[in-house]
């Protein structure tokens, strides 16, 4: 902007009509889009593509040519937004599992996971700290999945003595991991 006449202003005639119909062009813009937001962006970007342009370009219809390169800014925001919720599409399709129309993330984020693998190391090494019997019996039972009765057949032992097994191992970790 330079000064004309002690007051700074544009000296481009475009820049002067388009800040002459600014609120003309908001309107403009929000009864195309719905949104007012929407509308005031797409004016700044109107204004920055007008402030950028190259001014050997003339007309003889200023006006016309601010509202031509209104639609084209609105044309070209409509594009790329398309061109986004394609590109998200087709991500979340190769991405991600929808279970009943959800998405579902395949990993847990990074701090998780790492907090997952620490839970995880912690777990493993208080299981090592049991004595040998209570070990086998909590590892039969919670890890492989066995039930009482065939975590005793396999150890060669009762059940009611599974059952000790398991609740004093429980009762021990808990004590460490808590």
């Amino acid at each position: 902007m330079a000064e004309t006449g002690g007051r700074p202003g544009p000296t481009d005639p475009l820049l002067e009509i388009y800040l002459e119909r600014r609120p003309n062009l908001v309107r403009y813009f929000a009864a195309r889009t719905g949104s007012l937001a929407a509308a005031e962006d797409l004016a700044q970007e109107l204004y920055l593509k007008i402030a950028t342009r190259d001014l050997a370009v003339t007309t003889e219809n200023p006006v016309a040519l601010i509202y031509r390169i209104a639609t084209n800014v609105m044309l070209d925001r409509a594009r790329g937004e398309a061109r986004a919720v394609a590109r998200d599409t087709a991500w979340r399709q190769v991405a991600h599992v929808a279970l009943g129309g959800e998405d579902v993330a395949g990993e847990a984020p990074a701090d998780e996971a790492v907090a997952s693998r620490q839970r995880l190391r912690a777990l493993v090494e208080a299981v090592a700290e049991l004595p040998p019997q209570m070990q086998r019996a909590f590892r039969l039972h919670k890890l492989e999945g066995l039930s009482h009765a065939e975590t005793a057949r396999v150890m060669r032992i009762s059940v009611k003595s599974v059952e000790k097994h398991i609740s004093a191992a429980l009762k021990s970790l808990t004590a460490r991991l808590a």
